[in-house]
């Protein structure tokens, strides 16, 4: 991924694209409560993805207050999806190494524990 493409690997925009990616548009309040982000981290995510070129954001008043709402842009769909697609060939190749195969590991057979040793 490249450094303006708003950098997926952040889970507070990873979880906010994720929710777009799902609905045609969300309003601030909703994306607020789904993603538990105080409104101070989500309008700054925002804002970044938006700068990115991955989301669209649109301010109007409803009712005397400011509805902010959010929607993907094709570009920003496009390179989910691709960024999804790396991470499934991530899976893919992690899982081969630990069956030793290049299918899915054979759930009957724990994998191995994982970890970084502790020298003592």
């Amino acid at each position: 991924m490249s450094k303006d493409d708003g950098n997926f690997e952040m889970p507070a925009r990873l979880a906010i694209l994720t929710i777009l990616s799902s609905c045609e548009e969300a309003d601030f309040l909703f994306l607020e409560r789904a993603t538990k982000l105080s409104r101070g981290n989500l309008s700054v995510q925002l804002t970044r993805l938006e700068d990115a070129g991955v989301i669209e954001i649109d301010k109007r008043i409803e009712h005397k207050r400011t509805l902010t709402t959010a929607r993907m842009t094709d570009q920003g769909r496009r390179t989910l999806n691709a960024y999804w697609e790396s991470m499934g060939a991530w899976r893919t190749a992690a899982e081969s190494r630990l069956t030793g195969s290049a299918g899915p590991p054979n759930r009957a057979r724990r994998p191995p524990k994982c970890y970084v040793p502790v020298e003592g």
